[in-house]
């Protein structure tokens, strides 16, 4: 190995292209000193755009709080306010308005069908801007350029990464800047200002994502060592500063707005910080097997153990590096914090851990090849023992991870986790009545109010008995809804609201998507309670048996005994029974088949296939059927040669019931 890519020393330019520099100015001599680093970092970002972007809109599934995100920033960029709903400072709003401003410039929303990708694509932007980012704190830490491009592989490559780097989360946004201000941390020239830009990285990161402020200790530590002795007191007085002065904005924001403290009517930033900070409801310790901190690090766990394993133990090495252990000890503290006996343990908290891991096992890495070739002499005996174990440790590593990872990245590439969602909201779209209030997984908000539905009448779940101009357009609570779409995010979160239990509860599967946590249901909720609904359930049922009954015995029905079965079993709606009783009054009427519609398995069949025994006598028969009154008319009627497809809405505007068969 060469000394330019193994010795600290390769970070410096050489003196011939530092003279070739200053012949040129500007972009081109940035370009000029700069063309080594560019050249290898430039396939790794390209590596990462296409890891992330394949398949991102089909895996992993939409989850609701992709759905907040992306609709708060869906309402900054076309209702010009903060939030969808009272903006009640839960976070710091500067994650979404920087998605928000990524969609507005690049036109994402109008490129996709379902808003959430459109965020999903502001992830890619953001994911890649912090590959570039860890390549450079790798250089800034000295790493060679092949040591310092291994973090951000592993940070594109990892299957823990991809999960939560694909999914809306604002901590995606604030993970560059976080990176960002360590870089600038680290800077030797103009350092008042590279200081006082790191501070306002980090016043940026926080704002976007309230944990990231976890980190200032650590980058306060690693601006005292990287500081100048003279000047020190005062670059670290204008970086302090220049954090305040951020962090103070966001109070600026709140007591503008009369909402600093808490009062009659409205929310405050007191109340939103006291929810974060005591009165929010505990994940549980991460030693117990039933808490909801334990559900999220197996999750963790699943996806990529291997790179959980060599982060930890990088973390530990590094803390005997000098130059990484601020952001070693940073990785042991943010670590320390999952281990709270009755914290709140946020799923994508391990966004803040990835970029770090990655650095650290690269650093340890590079570090273990230096020892093991004896390029410092001293104390080489030692160094080499340790060298070897931790590269023969990595080589394992690296043995179990390449078949986990190949796998891991043909599901993320392959499989379409999303369908569901996608084909739930497609159902609705095409049969639910636009004037219809829905109770929604906030993943559907967007799109459904883009679909037509008024803004009112898609109630995030959550807001359901939580928001005070909510529960004022529902003075009945559920019962003032239509249809309850449900989800896993709303089948497990929905539990703690006594009105979204009551609403799933009494209501009834009109539509099915996907198994097990991918499913996505339908249901029509009925105001008068299960009880009466099952009543009335039962009795539409026993109605279309008789006539069913009777369609079957008709000697003018020309179908096979398996159509006429069900007829008789009650499993044709019993519009189409009445519509096909009234032309048979007319003559033989051939039934074909019904046709069931996507996700109605179980459902009675609304679709029927009629074939004339001619084209003439099924433009006969069309011509009957039209001629019929909107209360049994189908909803669509589609001929094609001798063959006529008649569909019914997915309501009978007769009883108001959509009914599944018993």
């Amino acid at each position: 190995m060469s000394a330019g890519t193994t010795h600290p020393a390769a970070v410096r330019t050489t003196p011939t292209v530092r003279a070739r520099a200053t012949q040129q100015s500007g972009i081109a001599r940035w370009f000029a000193v700069h063309a080594r680093n560019i050249a290898w970092i430039t396939p790794v970002l390209a590596i990462a755009a296409v890891v992330q972007s394949i398949n991102m809109t089909g895996n992993p599934q939409r989850i609701d709080d992709e759905g907040t995100y992306t609709a708060q920033a869906w309402a900054i960029s076309h209702l010009g306010e903060l939030t969808h709903y009272t903006y009640w400072y839960d976070h710091p709003p500067l994650g979404w308005i920087q998605i928000a401003g990524y969609t507005q410039l690049t036109g994402a929303f109008l490129r996709y069908p379902f808003a959430v990708d459109a965020a999903r694509e502001a992830m890619v932007f953001f994911t890649v801007v912090s590959a570039l980012l860890l390549f450079v704190l790798g250089r800034k830490l000295r790493l060679s350029r092949a040591g310092a491009i291994v973090a951000p592989l592993v940070f594109a490559l990892s299957p823990l990464a991809l999960q939560y780097h694909r999914t809306v989360y604002i901590d995606n946004v604030a993970t560059p800047w976080l990176i960002a201000a360590f870089v600038l941390a680290l800077s030797k020239r103009q350092q008042l200002a590279g200081f006082a830009a790191s501070a306002a990285c980090l016043g940026i990161a926080t704002l976007s994502k309230e944990t990231y402020l976890l980190a200032l200790p650590f980058l306060a530590w690693t601006m005292i060592r990287n500081s100048d002795r003279s000047t020190r007191r005062y670059t670290l007085s204008v970086a302090g500063a220049v954090l305040v002065i951020i962090g103070g904005g966001y109070l600026m924001l709140a007591a503008v707005k009369g909402e600093l403290v808490p009062g009659a009517g409205r929310v405050s930033l007191l109340e939103g910080i006291t929810y974060q900070l005591a009165s929010r409801n505990g994940s549980g310790s991460i030693l117990d097997t039933s808490s909801l901190a334990f559900d999220a690090a197996k999750q963790w766990w699943q996806l990529d153990p291997t790179f959980i394993i060599v982060g930890v133990l990088a973390a530990v090495v590094g803390l005997f590096l000098k130059r990484i252990r601020p952001i070693a000890a940073m990785m042991i503290f943010l670590l320390a914090m999952m281990f709270r006996p009755n914290g709140y343990l946020p799923v994508p908290y391990v966004i803040i851990l990835v970029p770090f891991g990655a650095l650290l096992i690269a650093y340890a890495g590079e570090r273990a090849v230096i020892a093991v070739m004896g390029i410092k002499r001293k104390r080489v005996a030692l160094r080499r023992a340790v060298g070897v174990t931790w590269l023969a440790a990595m080589a394992a590593a690296l043995v179990v991870a390449v078949p986990l990872w190949t796998g891991q990245l043909r599901g993320f590439f392959l499989t379409n986790l999303d369908q569901p969602m996608q084909q739930a909201e497609t159902w609705v779209g095409d049969n639910v009545d636009k004037s219809s209030r829905l109770l929604v997984d906030d993943a559907m908000w967007v799109d459904l109010v883009n679909d037509g539905f008024a803004r009112n009448n898609v109630i995030w779940y959550y807001k359901l008995d939580t928001d005070g101009a909510v529960i004022k357009q529902s003075p009945n609570g559920w019962k003032d809804s239509d249809y309850v779409i449900t989800t896993d995010s709303m089948r497990t979160g929905g539990n703690s609201s006594a009105d979204v239990a009551k609403a799933i509860r009494n209501s009834t599967v009109v539509a099915s998507f996907g198994t097990s946590n991918q499913q996505v249901d339908v249901r029509r909720i009925h105001s008068e309670g299960q009880a009466a609904a099952d009543q009335a359930i039962t009795k539409a049922s026993d109605l279309r048996k008789t006539i069913g009954t009777q369609l079957s015995e008709n000697p003018s029905l020309d179908a096979n005994a398996g159509t006429k079965s069900q007829f008789a079993a009650g499993q044709v709606d019993q519009r189409a029974v009445i519509v096909l009783g009234q032309l048979l009054s007319a003559g033989t009427v051939h039934v074909d088949r019904f046709t069931p519609i996507e996700g109605e398995d179980g459902q009675v069949f609304r679709r029927v296939v009629l074939e004339g025994s001619s084209v003439s006598d099924t433009l006969r028969i069309e011509q009957q059927i039209r001629a019929m009154d909107g209360t049994y008319a189908p909803e669509s009627i589609d001929r094609d040669g001798r063959q006529l497809v008649l569909t019914f809405s997915a309501t009978d505007p007769a009883t108001s019931v959509v009914t599944p068969t018993p």
